[in-house]
């Protein structure tokens, strides 16, 4: 609890002396996931008989004349897929990453960073066609790629440029990723043992609060059920607390990254918040 207090401390406010940076955000469509059985999000069997197609979020950040990509979505070689309702979950994915960012006039050697919630591949799907980019992982979560067998739900090879030297900072604990307050990666374990969260303080919009894979959807979150996936039980209710209070304490608007619904909250491709 001491460490949460002193974190909050450090993304309550901006620094009084720092310039307020240019920003946008922009939501992309990295994938859909067709869940056949929902009861993979909750080891209570609350949803037992019950689908839901969810959505596999990602976002481009403008910070000044960077970019940042948060969370890189499927890989490729689901583009395509069809659903096969014999499997309790499938992912599809209808646009590549690149091809949107095209659209905007970005290409892929102007993206700076990229930041990934967690290391499961639904997240990091894409990233091997951004490989000069600085990774940002937490720290458990890298060690996980590295580790043999890799932890649940982890491809190494979806990475593999950085593990072959590129730029990857581990993540230990929250990460202030520009040094001015405008992007806090917010340590938020449980999904995973590195799960993050990421916090931006938009000019215009106001501060958002990507939820990474703290929760999948709404009803999820309000009523705390935990996928039995899920590295940590207690540390996922934690985590879920932790989101709301984050939330509460600086207005922030909670877009959960997986819920169709939460699209909205952000304008359509391709505008951008700002």
């Amino acid at each position: 609890m001491r460490r949460y207090i002193i974190a909050l401390a450090a993304f309550t406010a901006l620094p009084a002396t720092a310039q307020t940076p240019e920003m946008a955000l922009w939501r992309l469509d990295c994938g859909r996931i067709v869940v056949n059985d929902l009861n993979m999000f909750s080891d209570t069997l609350d949803y037992s008989g019950k689908s839901k197609e969810l959505t596999d979020s990602c976002y481009l950040i403008r910070h000044d004349d960077s970019y940042m990509l948060w969370d890189a979505g499927l890989p490729a070689a689901m583009l395509g897929a069809e659903n096969d309702p014999a499997q309790p979950a499938v992912p599809i994915l209808d646009r590549l990453l690149t091809d949107q960012l095209a659209e905007i006039g970005v290409t892929a050697d102007q993206i700076s960073t990229i930041g990934i919630s967690h290391n499961h591949f639904d997240h990091l799907g894409q990233a091997a066609d951004f490989p000069q980019a600085r990774l940002l992982i937490g720290a458990l979560d890298w060690q996980g790629l590295q580790a043999s067998p890799p932890s649940y739900g982890a491809d190494p090879a979806l990475v593999q440029p950085w593990l072959d030297a590129g730029k990857v900072e581990p993540v230990h604990g929250d990460l202030d990723i520009f040094g001015d307050g405008s992007a806090m990666m917010l340590t938020m374990p449980g999904h995973t043992a590195g799960e993050t969260a990421l916090l931006l303080r938009l000019p215009e919009t106001g501060p958002v609060l990507l939820s990474g894979d703290v929760a999948h959807f709404t009803e999820q979150l309000a009523n705390e059920r935990v996928p039995p996936i899920n590295f940590d039980r207690a540390d996922s209710l934690a985590a879920m607390d932790r989101l709301r209070d984050v939330a509460a304490s600086t207005g922030a608007t909670i877009v959960i990254q997986h819920e169709p619904a939460d699209i909205a909250k952000l304008p359509a491709f391709p505008d951008p918040a700002r």
